[in-house]
């Protein structure tokens, strides 16, 4: 193999990142009307917020995302705040979605194969910490089963080497993170953490579900 040859086999992964990156800018906030009443929320958490919200973005059938802060007991928590490890909240990401579209169980289905790892326990790559933890905020007994019957499936499949680590718990209180959280991926998609971590996640959505991809 030449040194030639070899140069361009590494960069071939970076330029089609770079590609997508153009891609998501203008493809970014959902365009189709969905009926208000027909909505349902899902809550997730996987690491930093603004990978696993761009995901779910680019989900068809999700109306909106939303980028913010569950699963601590205070109730008025900020970006420093939460980033402290200290209040019990985790980055988190609400999902209204419109199940005729796509179901609760076909969000799970991105949420662990491509959202994030779920076998990594208080951290999510390069963050560390409670805040970053896997979870999963159910809204009723529905979701509490369709996620363990997820996890169960995804065990059995031995989809994973490491055990599933993801926290499950009721929906009790979601703050919505400041504005310039929101939609940060499409604002900053050159951004090297984006480039690294996030833009990964895309691509494998494109290319695991692309009947679920927009």
């Amino acid at each position: 193999m030449t040194a030639s040859t070899r140069i361009r086999r590494l960069l071939v992964p970076f330029l089609i990142l770079f590609v997508l990156a153009a891609e998501v800018r203008a493809e970014a906030v959902p365009t189709k009307a969905f009926p208000p009443d027909s909505l349902q929320t899902a809550v997730f958490a996987g690491g930093c917020f603004w990978g696993v919200e761009a995901v779910f973005r680019h989900v068809k059938g999700v109306a909106a995302v939303e980028s913010g802060y569950t699963g601590g007991q205070a109730a008025d928590v900020n970006y420093a705040t939460v980033s402290s490890g200290t209040t019990g909240h985790a980055e988190s990401v609400r999902i209204r979605f419109d199940p005729a579209q796509v179901s609760y169980r076909q969000l799970l289905q991105v949420f662990f194969k491509v959202a994030h790892d779920p076998t990594q326990l208080n951290r999510q790559g390069p963050d560390v910490g409670s805040q970053y933890r896997s979870a999963v905020y159910y809204s009723d007994e529905t979701q509490r089963q369709e996620t363990l019957e997820v996890i169960a499936q995804l065990g059995a499949a031995k989809t994973y080497t490491r055990p599933i680590v993801t926290q499950l718990a009721p929906l009790q209180r979601f703050q919505v993170a400041e504005a310039y959280h929101q939609n940060y991926l499409a604002l900053h998609p050159h951004q090297l953490y984006i480039v690294i971590n996030d833009l990964p996640k895309l691509e494998r959505l494109r290319q695991q579900y692309p009947a679920l991809y927009r």
